[in-house]
């Protein structure tokens, strides 16, 4: 991290996480989130939206002190033995009700904590776990829509210290996956990431309007690793300004791996390795990715 003053206004980021085994892998992805973690001026707290807690509410994590939660299935033991033992920051939630009311959060004091979504990343970018984590459920309830405008609602809280990270695929086919292409992407794959590209360059705004691409019922067979990119979307709309990419390929033909900040610019060269082995004997649809 560096040690830049938080009086400005903090960067945000979505990630594309991929599996989990990425939390213990040398690849070009971790490679960027670890430069990306260097880059930053160190947060007051990171606020993080993972499309591994899609619930049928919009709530925040409001404990001092969060578990760490593996969330996956057919991993080896060292994957379950990660502990991110990062603090919680209660007060945030109530920071957030009040930038995004009249939208209604509710604060979760003992039901979640930090899933892979969060800590698969974090692992790289804030190895030593001391700056305080909350996380922003998806509601799976809500349109589209809601979640673009629910991130531009967030931006106040750039000014006050909070490095928000959104955390998903932008293409995810679980049912998709074949093992054999660690580094590509189907056709479809591809031509869905470029659009999403496209739109994130051009007109953040409209984001949600993906939905009508040919290829989004492939891309984007359940909703939840795609939501998290709205956030971003919604931040770069009312900051007027246009995301970057940080890292981008494919892993298993039906997963894209792109990532994007807003606010800052880095990124290094990316080496091989890319996306880590699937588990053998659990179908990838199992695993929860």
């Amino acid at each position: 991290m560096s040690d830049q003053s938080t009086d400005t206004v903090m960067p945000a980021a979505f990630i594309g996480h991929g599996n989990p085994m990425n939390a213990l892998e040398v690849n070009r992805y971790t490679a960027a989130w670890r430069e990306f973690g260097r880059a930053v001026p160190r947060p007051r707290a990171i606020l993080v939206v993972s499309a591994h807690w899609y619930i049928g509410a919009t709530a925040v994590t409001a404990m001092p002190r969060p578990a760490t939660i593996h969330d996956f299935y057919g991993f080896p033991q060292q994957l379950f033995d990660v502990r991110y033992p990062a603090p919680g920051l209660p007060e945030l939630a109530e920071e957030i009700s009040d930038v995004v009311h009249p939208t209604w959060v509710g604060a979760d004091v003992d039901s979640w904590g930090i899933d892979h979504g969060t800590w698969s990343v974090l692992t790289h970018a804030f190895p030593d776990a001391d700056v305080p984590v909350v996380q922003l459920s998806i509601n799976a309830f809500k349109p589209l829509d809601y979640h673009l405008d629910l991130g531009a609602r967030l931006a106040p809280l750039r000014e006050r210290g909070v490095l928000v990270v959104a955390s998903g695929n932008v293409v995810h086919n679980l049912g998709g996956v074949d093992p054999r292409l660690s580094d590509e992407g189907f056709d479809w794959a591809r031509r869905f990431d470029d659009a999403a590209r496209e739109m994130m360059r051009d007109t953040p705004s409209e984001a949600a309007r993906l939905d009508g691409h040919r290829d989004y019922e492939l891309a984007v067979p359940t909703p939840d690793h795609f939501i998290p990119l709205l956030y971003l979307a919604g931040l770069a709309d009312s900051a007027r300004a246009r995301p970057e990419v940080l890292v981008d390929g494919y892993a298993y033909g039906s997963l894209s791996m792109t990532a994007y900040t807003l606010g800052l610019t880095c990124g290094p060269e990316q080496p091989s390795p890319g996306a880590p082995a699937l588990p053998d004997d659990v179908p990838a649809d199992s695993a929860n990715i």
